[in-house]
């Protein structure tokens, strides 16, 4: 069949503008563009082994991310709008605990290459490109300067929100696919970064932000003043915690919050938590203050440090009131009434203002902030970076994001292909997906996650969050409003017959394979048009579609069973079956 040049491009405007494959808005904020639809219809559907499998196309760490991700997507999630956001993350978890299985894990691989990558961390975004890159048929190492795996998702995150047992478990699937672990090994110590990037055919940084940001002030060499990072490494690797009856934490992130509730579970009795942001201004999780508070912990919101006080050790914690955090250009610029203190007794001061990862193994060679954001490749083009070494640290489902991205540009790398081509929708971003809520969504309660009882929690790590049960994943899936853009569909059983969306069928259109008597059973009655959110004249397409068909076929239609209409248009006008009778003028009847 031969298009016009202006049909043509009227298809084409349906098959790029159409929205039906457009990704909910979950999926589209979720950094690692995970299906979350598409999992939560099937745990509410019961089949939780097959939800699993979905999400395990994407990450090989779901109970991880079940328990730690900071859950962007419920952020965008249409269901907010009419009373709480669907529990995403917690749906995450619970196929994992309900259906995982390291039996039956999928362990195949693509056929060996002969590559070989070196992976400096084994953090979220080391262990992510690990993962993509050896199922890519690739020999990974991984250099891990910690006893153990896990990185910053091991000594950053305390064990009561992400158990050791959990990131283990998940992590023995890179040891099962081949990965090599080298434990205790720290670059630029233990091995030379030069050597890595001469010796291995790809490099890959992904140093954690292991290192505390400190602040100058008053008596901070003082015996007791502690750096949040290293408070929280010891803890992670069960070290000896020494810590006071009384503590100071300096910090209004989630690393703040991890340490004052983790002092409270190593002996501390008051801990206090001050910041410079006022409290709807706090950088941490609403959640994560609000489950510290729950926990005694005391926050002190708007509030900055002036001195520590004590004779060799901390014996107390001077602040100023702030003011004013950022000044009228959106810049850090801290502003603070001098005259308004207030000081707590403290054994301990510990900061938790930031963290940043130490890349001072590359010996200056160079600056791993700038790699090139969309491909994170290095200006040294065998090496890339990723995760919180190249910025501001990340969240860890930011991290793994970091990680996939960086497989898939090694593995380009290494296959001599084009680096940059169609990576626009790798990471979060915006969906063009329209859904309009209607009076009649009934309102659905957002079931909350059961929780260890306070007194139980009390100088152990026992995990805090208990988990869905099965009434309660199912009960939760359930509330899913399944966004989606196919209204022309559901208002078109002729559409809904012959096709997915008219983007798919349009794309078989210009391929010439449709059959013709789709075209023909449309009834020209516009209601795909009056339901489509960019008004498509679907219709309009379909008669411009005919009139080519039955130009081609010698002006007759192409469908079987038309030679019925062809026969009632001929006897309709022959005049031995069409009789005529002359107007009568109605004045001439009266």
């Amino acid at each position: 069949m031969q298009l016009s040049e202006n049909l043509v491009r009227e298809i084409n405007e349906i098959i790029n503008d159409c929205l039906a494959d457009e990704s909910p808005y979950c999926q589209s904020r979720c950094p690692l563009n995970i299906d979350v639809q598409g999992y939560v219809t099937l745990i509410g559907e019961g089949k939780y082994r097959q939800a699993l499998e979905l999400i395990r196309k994407t990450i090989p760490f779901p109970g991880i991310l079940g328990r730690v991700c900071a859950h962007p997507c419920e952020e965008e999630c249409k269901r907010g709008e009419i009373e709480a956001a669907l529990s995403i993350k917690n749906l995450k978890r619970f196929a994992a605990d309900m259906a995982d299985d390291p039996e039956k894990w999928d362990l195949s691989r693509a056929p060996e290459t002969g590559k070989k990558i070196a992976i400096i961390g084994a953090g979220p975004a080391g262990a992510t490109a690990a993962y993509d890159l050896q199922k890519k048929g690739h020999q990974v190492e991984i250099f891990e300067s910690l006893p153990v795996v896990g990185g910053m998702l091991r000594v950053g995150i305390p064990a009561y929100r992400l158990p050791e047992t959990v990131i283990d478990r998940e992590y023995s699937i890179l040891e099962k696919l081949g990965v090599n672990i080298h434990l205790n090994k720290e670059v630029g110590k233990d091995i030379d970064f030069e050597a890595l990037k001469n010796d291995y055919d790809a490099v890959f940084v992904a140093v954690g932000a292991h290192d505390a940001v400190m602040i100058p002030v008053e008596g901070s060499d003082l015996e007791g003043v502690l750096e949040g990072a290293d408070f929280l490494r010891k803890a992670g690797l069960n070290q000896e915690v020494k810590i006071g009856k009384k503590v100071v934490v300096i910090g209004g992130g989630n690393v703040a919050m991890d340490v004052a509730r983790t002092a409270w579970r190593v002996g501390a009795e008051e801990i206090h938590v001050a910041c410079l942001e006022c409290r709807n201004e706090m950088p941490a999780h609403s959640w994560e203050v609000e489950d510290a508070e729950e926990e005694g912990i005391i926050m002190h919101p708007g509030w900055g440090p002036q001195k520590i006080g004590g004779n060799k050790k901390v014996e107390s914690m001077t602040f100023k009131e702030c003011t004013q955090v950022f000044d009228e250009a959106g810049n850090f610029n801290p502003d603070y009434c001098e005259d308004n203190l207030k000081t707590i007794e403290a054994d301990n001061v510990i900061f938790a203002i930031g963290q940043r990862a130490d890349t001072s193994f590359m010996n200056e060679q160079l600056n791993i902030k700038e790699v090139d954001q969309l491909t994170l490749q290095s200006e040294v083009e065998n090496v890339f970076g990723g995760g919180d070494c190249i910025g501001k640290p990340l969240l860890a489902v930011e991290a793994m994001s970091h990680g996939k991205k960086a497989a898939e540009s090694i593995d380009r790398y290494l296959n001599s292909k084009e680096l940059t081509e169609n990576r626009e929708e790798e990471g979060a971003y915006e969906s063009k997906l329209q859904k309009e809520l209607t009076r009649e969504e009934p309102v659905r309660r957002r079931i909350d996650m059961r929780m260890l009882n306070l007194e139980e929690r009390k100088n152990n790590f026992k995990e805090v969050e208990l988990g869905f049960n099965t009434a309660e994943a199912m009960g939760e899936a359930l509330r899913c409003l399944e966004c989606e853009c196919k209204e022309c569909i559901k208002e078109c059983i002729m559409l809904d017959e012959y096709s997915d969306s008219p983007k798919e069928l349009f794309e078989r259109v210009k391929k010439d394979e449709v059959d013709p008597l789709v075209y023909f059973s449309c009834n020209m009655c516009s209601q795909c048009t009056i339901a489509c959110p960019n008004d498509f004249e679907i219709k309009d397409k379909f008669m411009q579609l005919r009139k080519i068909l039955v130009k081609e076929n010698n002006g007759e239609s192409p469908i079987k069973g038309h030679n019925a209409i062809k026969w009632h248009q001929r006897l309709g006008f022959s005049k031995l079956f069409t009789t005529t009778r002359a107007a009568v003028d109605e004045e001439d009847t009266k």
